[in-house]
């Protein structure tokens, strides 16, 4: 027996039990605090979390839209390609960040490991292309050329490819249809990135990680039209990942398709012809520098005169959009983007500035007889004009006498402009203006559009610049004190410039005013503004804006949505102005500086009107202008170092003024080749299921474009300066 007693034992009881509850007591209170904090204060938190651990989102991207010809041919569509992608997330959480999975993965695309490891780095500032700049969250196209067989050895080896698929998408496709390209008219594709999904959550068309974005031409501006809503379906999973029901179902819908006013068969016809001047003109020398002409860029723009849609725009140096799909390489985005690349992204029918040269002066005329001039009055046209120590020559130094200014523009007469605006500058009180100058140089041109932009329906238009008092001044504060520090009274050109500048630059300065009288001087335009005042002359005077869509077709074909031709203004001229201009436009055409580009014409039956331009640039060879137009269309060209309008420009559009019109060299017109006798009005028909049953298109032929033996007789007897 126990020799303790039972006073004791039964405190060592009590002891423990009191040990025991106040054990008791704290675990429940650790417990009920803990239920407190996960079902009170941040139960809401954990009830979301747990939802979301239940709900797995699959997404279904909307097939996007097609962006159409006038008559329905697909210029960019979609086709279904074998992709294979790599999840970022899954690769990031193997020790070795998956470099081994993306090795074997380049052995069986048979790719180079470094080109596949580039593709799926995330962009930042420090990170060239290639990489990838949507959410690190989603699958990163790799390829989109895999073949059948690549994608079958990826999907039986799964356990050597964790983070990998290959699976059949649908991909855009520029088609160029007849070897039209019309890729700065298009644009091209990127994947969303993660500051545009937060941009757009509160907007009315939100992005998905998955989405592909347009970056730059219709692809960009009609971008939430095309990209359609893609389909969520979410499942019901248990914590094991499997799947115990349907929660909810949003089915995709398809993108609006966008029809535009482009004809690719007229637009194969101008990106050819532009291609042959730049070719021809660099076989052409250079007198002033016994140079080869450079002809190293160029844009043209054909025009519907009285609605102002394009028909065709082509720009020089181009790319092809593909190279974008399923992201671009390295060696492609150097090639465009690169110091030596000329840049061809740039579509220079918007964002090309140059001085326009003579074809600048139908604002001067207009401006001459706006500030009391008389359109058919007499002025003289020596072969230059001289300011104080300074000599303004005409072209080629050549005169004309005493003549109008309708005669001024079929010749090109500079020194014609050259008076009127130096006595408009003496009257406006020269360096010292007065308070309320006239300009009627420099207004008539705002007038005409100039130095704003047109309001094309493409991203990133340039407005171009009109140098007048107020431009001056600020320019002259921005440069003052580079000039300052650089100029010198007796150092070379550019230093006796600079010197200039710093005491003056901010004055109106007589050579500037008859410089800019004839497009010269620091005067900016570009070839659709130049498009747009052309065709206005054409319809009696209304500018219109620029369009290339022309209708908005929903995905399913039930709706439609036309988009209508606008106007931004009135040119600034009276009805009896407007046809003297057109008269001595005709001329130009007939008997003045473009006539030997258009020998054989028929003038009876499609009167032609025209200007040349030869724009001096410093540092640089000519720029070649051409501008015209008929009852129909305006075609506009340029060609950055090409030489003379007429003689680089000229023959080209000659042509494709041909292929519209169905004419021979020699003037012949054979309608049924006609490719566009006049403007289409109506809309591709569209099929009952949504689709448009679009006709082929044949490459264009130059062939047919050879000038015939009685044509070039007439061309080299022509009359006239050849600007």
């Amino acid at each position: 027996m126990s020799n303790i007693p039972e006073t004791g034992r039964t405190q060592r009881v009590q002891i423990r039990l009191i040990v025991i509850q106040v054990l008791v007591f704290s675990l429940l209170l650790t417990l009920g605090g803990r239920l407190w904090y996960l079902q009170i204060r941040n139960g809401q938190e954990y009830t979301d979390e747990a939802k979301n651990n239940h709900v797995q989102q699959v997404v279904q991207p909307a097939v996007r839209g097609a962006i159409l010809d006038a008559r329905g041919v697909p210029l960019a569509d979609n086709e279904t390609r074998l992709v294979v992608s790599a999840s970022r997330t899954e690769l990031m959480k193997m020790k070795d960040d998956g470099v081994g999975v993306l090795t074997r993965l380049a052995e069986v695309l048979d790719m180079k490991t470094k080109d596949v490891l580039d593709k799926v780095r995330l962009c930042d500032s420090k990170t060239p292309q290639p990489c990838w700049n949507g959410s690190p969250y989603q699958p990163i196209p790799v390829t989109d050329e895999a073949t059948t067989q690549q994608a079958l050895q990826i999907r039986e080896r799964a356990e050597d490819f964790p983070g990998i698929t290959a699976e059949p998408t649908a991909v855009r496709r520029y088609a160029a249809p007849g070897k039209a390209n019309t890729a700065q008219v298009l644009g091209y594709l990127s994947p969303v990135t993660d500051e545009e999904l937060t941009k757009a959550q509160d907007s009315d068309s939100p992005y998905l990680r998955s989405d592909q974005v347009g970056r730059s031409g219709l692809e960009r501006t009609y971008d939430k039209e095309l990209r359609g809503k893609a389909g969520v379906t979410r499942y019901e999973v248990d914590n094991l990942g499997r799947v115990i029901g349907e929660a909810e179902n949003d089915k995709a819908e398809p993108g609006a398709s966008v029809v535009t006013s482009i004809d690719a068969r007229v637009q194969a016809v101008a990106e050819y012809e532009l291609n042959k001047a730049m070719e021809t003109a660099r076989k052409e020398m250079d007198r002033n520098t016994n140079q080869l002409y450079k002809a190293d860029s160029g844009a043209v723009v054909v025009m519907e005169s009285k609605t102002g849609r394009i028909v065709s725009m082509a720009s020089l140096p181009t790319y092809d959009p593909n190279a974008w799909v399923g992201g671009i390489s390295g060696k492609d985005y150097a090639r465009l983007t690169g110091k030596k690349s000329n840049f061809p992204l740039l579509n220079r029918a918007i964002q090309g500035q140059a001085a326009p040269g003579s074809i600048f002066k139908v604002v001067s005329s207009t401006a001459a007889v706006n500030a009391g001039y008389p359109f058919d009055g007499n002025y003289p046209c020596p072969s230059s004009y001289s300011i104080g120590g300074q000599v303004f020559k005409n072209f080629e130094s050549q005169g004309y006498g005493s003549i109008s200014l309708g005669r001024a523009l079929e010749v090109s007469c500079d020194t014609v402009y050259y008076g009127l605006a130096h006595k408009e500058w003496q009257r406006d009180g020269g360096t010292q203006p007065k308070k309320k100058a006239n300009d009627w140089f420099y207004r008539t041109a705002h007038q005409f559009g100039l130095g704003k932009e047109t309001g094309i329906d493409l991203p990133n238009e340039v407005t171009g610049r009109v140098p007048d008092r107020q431009w001056k001044e600020n320019f002259f504060r921005l440069n003052k004190d580079g000039w300052c520090k650089q100029g010198k009274k007796d150092g070379t050109y550019v230093e006796m410039i600079a010197y200039e500048n710093c005491l003056e630059g901010d004055k109106m300065r007589a050579g500037d005013s008859v410089n800019y009288s004839i497009g010269q001087g620091d005067t900016l335009v570009t070839p659709i503004q130049m498009a747009t005042i052309y065709a206005a002359i054409s319809n009696g005077g209304t500018l219109y804006n620029p369009t290339v869509g022309k209708a908005i077709v929903s995905g399913d074909g039930k709706s439609v949505r036309e988009i209508k031709p606008k106007s931004h203004g009135k040119l600034p001229f009276k009805g009896d102005t407007r046809d003297e201009i057109d008269e001595a436009l005709a001329g130009v055409a007939t008997r003045g500086s473009a006539a030997w580009r258009f020998g054989g014409w028929p003038q009876d039956k499609i009167p032609m009107h025209a200007k040349t331009g030869t724009a001096e640039v410093y540092g640089k060879q000519t720029t070649s202008w051409f501008a015209t137009y008929t009852e129909d269309y305006s075609i506009v060209m340029t060609i950055s170092q090409g030489g003379t309008g007429s003689g680089a420009s000229g023959p080209a559009v000659r042509n494709i003024y041909n292929a519209l019109y169905g004419l021979d060299a020699a003037g012949k017109q054979d309608p049924k080749k006609a490719l566009l006798l006049k403007p289409q009005k109506d809309l591709p028909k569209i099929q009952p299921d949504g689709s448009i049953d679009a006709p082929k298109v044949k490459p264009y032929d130059p062939e047919s474009q050879k000038p015939a033996e009685e044509a070039q007789q007439a061309l080299a007897g022509a009359p006239g300066r050849r600007d």
